[in-house]
C-alpha cells in the first residue's frame, strides 16, 4: 500500500491532475463565449454556423466555422489565461542574479593563477 501511495505523491501527478481539472472546466466557459460570439457574428451577417454554405459546389462552410470557433479560442486563452499569468510571474517573481560572463570568470582565473606563480 505504502508503494501505491508513493506512486500517487511522486512528481506532478496531483498537480497535473488539477490542471486537467481545470482546463475540462475552463473548456466548457470558452466553448460557451465562442457560441455567444458566434451568435454575435450571425446577428451581423446571417447565420453563425457557416456549415451550410458551399460556393461552388465546395463544403468551406465548415472550415470557415472552425477557423472563426479557433481564433475565438486562442485570443480567450491568450488573453484571460496567458498574459495574465506572465504579468503576475513578473510581479511576484524576483530576477535571478546575473551571473558572471565567461570572459570575467576567465579573467578572474587568469588572474588567481598569476598570484601563485
Amino acid at each position: 500500500m505504502s508503494g501505491f501511495k508513493d506512486f500517487i505523491m511522486r512528481g506532478n501527478l496531483v498537480e497535473i491532475a488539477v490542471a486537467f481539472i481545470m482546463a475540462t472546466a475552463f473548456a466548457a466557459v470558452v466553448t460557451a463565449f465562442t457560441t455567444m460570439i458566434l451568435d454575435i457574428i450571425g446577428k451581423a451577417g446571417g447565420s453563425p454556423n457557416f456549415s451550410g454554405w458551399q460556393p461552388g459546389g465546395i463544403h468551406v462552410g465548415s472550415f470557415i466555422t472552425a477557423v472563426i470557433a479557433f481564433l475565438i479560442l486562442a485570443a480567450v486563452v491568450y488573453f484571460f489565461v496567458v498574459k495574465p499569468y506572465e504579468m503576475a510571474k513578473a510581479r511576484w517573481t524576483k530576477e535571478p542574479e546575473v551571473a558572471e560572463t565567461e570572459l570575467e570568470l576567465l579573467a578572474q582565473i587568469r588572474d588567481s593563477l598569476a598570484v601563485r606563480r
